[in-house]
């Protein structure tokens, strides 16, 4: 699930941008997870893996749309707020802006590294602006596998974010991640869904997901 150097296409932005036309529309290999306070968590098995891919539509009625795409691009705001980043940084290489991520995992687990592309796209879609960011695993030559760290080549998100007509924002995010290492897949999930029922917060839903991947 490596992307390229080079970004995204065209037609991905499209295609991510008609998920939140469709808001919550979903095909039947999509099981509803979670419904709470107007937002909807579906999931859908890989079956290469064995873990879960996620879909989460939902408005956020007390953040404007470009605020909350701004909060999201910004890293070194993540840092004061992200308990769980190591380290976090953006860098250039090749002509190509890359992330770079390390997740801290509570002992005696490793903690993970990832290596992204990200891309944002203000969209001018019928008169409205559609916020898009896509973000993909890559592979940079400069970032070598560090010792005690587990690299994530499994990682794919994709986030759309337009107004919901009044002062906030209508949301739909696309998520996977393999964690990798000797984590069985039966317990990333089944501790991912068992967290997500009993802390699940939907003010909060955006912002939890892009800090934890199948998070503990």
């Amino acid at each position: 699930m490596e992307c390229a150097f080079g970004g995204f296409s065209e037609e991905q932005f499209q295609k991510a941008c008609d998920e939140l036309q469709q808001f919550g529309r979903v095909g039947n290999d999509w099981e509803l997870l979670m419904e709470h306070e107007g937002f909807k968590i579906y999931r859908r098995l890989d079956e290469q893996t064995g873990l879960y891919a996620y879909k989460v539509f939902g408005i956020l009625d007390d953040c404007p749309p470009a605020v909350l795409a701004d909060i999201y691009m910004d890293l070194d705001y993540r840092k004061q707020w992200d308990q769980y980043v190591k380290e976090l940084y953006e860098n250039e290489y090749n002509g190509e802006t890359v992330v770079y991520w390390q997740v801290k995992y509570p002992f005696p687990m490793s903690n993970r590294d990832y290596i992204y592309i990200r891309q944002r796209r203000d969209l001018d879609m019928d008169g409205q602006k559609i916020h898009v960011v896509l973000a993909q695993s890559t592979s940079v030559p400069q970032i070598p596998e560090r010792s005690g760290v587990i690299r994530v080549n499994q990682y794919k998100q994709s986030l759309v974010i337009k107004s919901d007509g009044k002062k906030g924002s209508k949301v739909f995010m696309y998520y996977f991640d393999n964690p990798g290492g000797q984590i069985p897949s039966w317990l990333i999930n089944w501790v991912a869904k068992s967290q997500r029922r009993t802390t699940w917060n939907a003010q909060r839903a955006l912002l939890w997901f892009s800090v934890n991947p199948n998070p503990p």
